[in-house]
């Protein structure tokens, strides 16, 4: 087993491995890190597979760049500050240098895809009317284009000149700059200057429509290119040599010092500050580029030939989601309307459904985003915030939508005068400016605002609604593996569970107590949760099945989460595959667990499924003897979410959620047409090439089916179970 293998997708099974000596057939890993970049090249082959609708597969190349982003800003950056820092890596694993020269290999093999796939694409979308025209080729739009340079684009231009008196320029990350070389006609001295392709531009300039052209088409040349055609009014007076894209990536991460943090908004606003000035870790530049240009980009940046990564063609496919947008849905899928659950449509059209009565009935999984958020999570919020006999709402938030209707009603159900909570976690990377301001907005409409926990952060997804019904309380909430975002539940697949079970209502209660007072509580009665239990629950179910395997009983685990990357759960499946157990597996991103090792781990499968929406949910089963235990919650197994962060998993009890549950799982397995499998030499294949066959069940198309099959057939009425309120004397 190679110490870190990871292979792209389409390279042959019967490849050699590339790295390094073989490792201890005991306890193999991969390599985090390469395993994410695999990740990523299943996304980039979404953008190749020409059964996807073309405008889609320009959203997944834009997809794919926006990761590779995010992957140099946190992971690279933090392999390169482990390189300088005395921690010694196990004896097993390979060292941040080798882990970084092999990362770097691999993202220039897929930037070379990346880039070849744009091209194919680009020539598609010429065919069906929407082009990308490179500036020279259009000189009958120059005059127009030029105007709109001088009215629009030059007003927002600064050229940043490099001599003795005008040091380096300050870069952005993930801004656009236009490297110029120059000479100075009166001295014949050679000059470098910068300027700053302005974000607040779109970058894909419409060109003038012409007389009979389509609605339908468009025509786009790029900001960049028109910057380029007119820096001599920039540079009135001087001769223009040659002018090359480039692009900066910096080191995103936070080093915050929560323990020495006399304020932690402060001091996470002095961090964002900081952020801005983060080191360089990727230069990217044309490939037209000569080498005496891109020198002195390094010089000044302080990034060395292996920081440095030439692009063909076309430069930050993020600005592709422009060409996402256009309104052409004969090139996009069919858009999905999710449906309402049968149990929450409304007995009359002019009033919403009763969310309270609904949840009294029984419990209700949510899928989203097959079923509807609006009226399922958002319309318990909205209806608590209106209901007089609501006393309290407490919820945590880690990230929500620029828009968020949950704040205004939170907000609102404060100017009302009831207790609203919400912990905001503000270290939410990328997201902290925003939760900074949504804490604000909160605290001046009198809501109790809680920051989390020194040290971790607040990852759980948990909602408690107390409610005054008589001379009683009673206790609704929701638990789910997905944030409170309106925008992100249309296109993350997660679940929800809404109840208003005793045992689980009071779990939800001490929590929320943990998280705002100074409980030290580390034991729920149902709750699972970390960093307090939530791997050794984890753990201890392993074991149950190895038990059980052991004695004969039923034995097999199915798990479902977005990354498997921490060395003891891994160490885990492998001991129950070693005892019997039948072990599945669907990881959307990086798996460090290798399975098809013969004695190790042949009773483990280790799928991945990437479609039209991004797979978010996080679900365990476990057979235990017969007696099939479900539990759903926010944390995958990584080591930062089992010791690091406070994260909740909620038993599913209710029969009903159970068989949808079951449902998800079967679907998932039975994917031959978005699903790839990893195979015992790390390598991940299209399970529909193992097979030899075009795919024929499409998970996420399936689930679309299945809800609308649901919200049509209805379901029976439903009777409260014995127990299941969490009434209790109110005072």
């Amino acid at each position: 087993m190679a110490a870190m293998r990871s292979q792209h997708p389409g390279e042959p099974a019967t490849a050699a491995p590339r790295h390094g000596k073989r490792r201890a057939r005991r306890a193999p890993h991969l390599s985090r890190e390469l395993s994410w970049i695999d990740f990523n090249a299943r996304v980039l082959h979404e953008a190749a597979d020409e059964r996807n609708p073309l405008l889609e597969r320009i959203k997944f190349l834009a997809i794919f760049a926006s990761n590779l982003d995010e992957f140099f800003q946190v992971r690279i950056s933090a392999l390169r500050r482990a390189r300088t820092s005395r921690v010694t890596p196990l004896a097993e694993e390979p060292s941040p240098s080798d882990q970084l020269e092999h990362a770097r290999r691999q993202i220039r093999d897929l930037v070379l895809q990346q880039s070849a796939t744009y091209k194919k694409l680009r020539k598609l979308l010429t065919q069906h009317g929407v082009e990308i025209v490179d500036y020279a080729k259009v000189p009958e739009h120059h005059a127009a284009l030029r105007e709109t340079f001088l009215t629009e684009i030059y007003p927002v231009l600064t050229p940043l000149a490099v001599d003795p008196g005008h040091p380096f320029p300050y870069i952005t990350s993930l801004t656009l700059s236009v490297a110029v070389a120059l000479r100075d006609p009166v001295t014949d001295e050679r000059r470098f200057a910068r300027v700053k392709v302005p974000a607040v531009l779109p970058r894909l300039v419409e060109l003038p429509r012409a007389d009979g052209q389509p609605p339908s088409s468009y025509r786009f040349t790029l900001l960049d290119q028109v910057i380029g055609a007119n820096l001599d009014v920039l540079f009135s007076g001087m001769e223009i040599l040659r002018h090359h894209l480039f692009r900066v990536t910096r080191d995103a991460d936070l080093t915050l010092d929560e323990d020495d943090a006399d304020d932690l908004v402060v001091a996470i606003e002095e961090e964002l500050r900081r952020r801005r000035f983060g080191e360089p870790v990727r230069l990217e530049v044309e490939r037209s580029m000569p080498e005496e240009l891109r020198e002195v980009l390094r010089r000044g940046l302080g990034v060395s030939p292996e920081e440095t990564f030439e692009v063909r063609g076309m430069l930050d496919h993020t600005s592709l989601w422009q060409l996402v947008e256009l309104e052409r849905p004969d090139l996009k899928w069919a858009p999905w309307t999710a449906v309402i659950p049968a149990r929450l449509l409304p007995q009359d059209e002019d009033e919403p459904a009763d969310m309270f009565a609904t949840i009294q009935a029984g419990d209700l999984l949510l899928h989203h985003p097959y079923e509807s958020f609006t009226a399922s999570v958002e319309r318990l919020i909205e209806q608590a915030a209106d209901d007089p006999d609501v006393l309290a709402i407490k919820q945590t938030l880690y990230r929500t939508s620029i828009d968020s209707r949950v704040v205004h009603h939170l907000t609102r159900a404060a100017e009302k005068g009831k207790q609203v909570v919400v912990v905001v976690e503000i270290k939410a990377r990328f997201d902290e400016q925003a939760n900074i301001e949504w804490a604000r907005q909160l605290e001046r409409a009198g809501a109790h605002v809680v920051y989390g926990l020194v040290g971790l952060k607040t990852h759980c997804k948990t909602l408690l609604v107390v409610r005054r019904e008589g001379g009683l309380l009673r206790r609704y909430v929701h638990i789910g593996t997905g944030n409170y975002n309106i925008r992100t539940s249309r296109t993350y697949v997660d679940l929800g569970l809404l109840t208003c079970r005793a045992d689980i209502a009071s779990d939800v209660s001490d929590l929320f107590n943990t998280l705002t007072g100074l409980s030290r509580q580390d034991t729920f009665r149902r709750l699972v949760v970390a960093p307090s239990g939530l791997r050794e629950r984890f753990l201890q179910l392993v074991e149950r099945e190895i038990e059980n395997a052991a004695a004969g009983r039923p034995a097999a685990i199915v798990l479902k989460m977005n990354s498997l990357v921490d060395r003891a759960c891994v160490d885990a499946l492998y001991r129950a595959s070693s005892a019997g157990v039948e072990v599945d597996l669907v990881v959307r991103g990086a798996c460090t667990l290798v399975p098809g090792i013969e004695g190790l781990s042949e009773r483990i499968r280790v799928r991945s499924v990437i479609g039209e929406f991004l797979e978010h949910s996080r679900i365990w089963r476990f057979e235990n003897g017969g007696a099939p235990e479900w539990l759903i919650g926010s944390a995958d197994l990584m080591d930062r979410n089992l010791d690091r962060r406070v994260e909740a998993f909620t038993p599913v009890d209710d029969p009903e959620a159970c068989r949808l549950l079951e449902e998800i799982v079967e679907t998932m397995l039975a994917d031959d047409r978005r699903s790839w499998a990893l195979d015992s030499d790390g390598r991940w294949h299209r399970v529909e090439e193992l097979r030899g066959l075009p795919g024929t069940v499409d998970a996420q198309q399936r689930f679309k089916e299945l809800a609308l099959q649901r919200a049509a057939q209805g379901v029976a009425p439903r009777r409260p179970h014995a127990g299941l309120g969490s009434l209790e004397p109110w005072a």
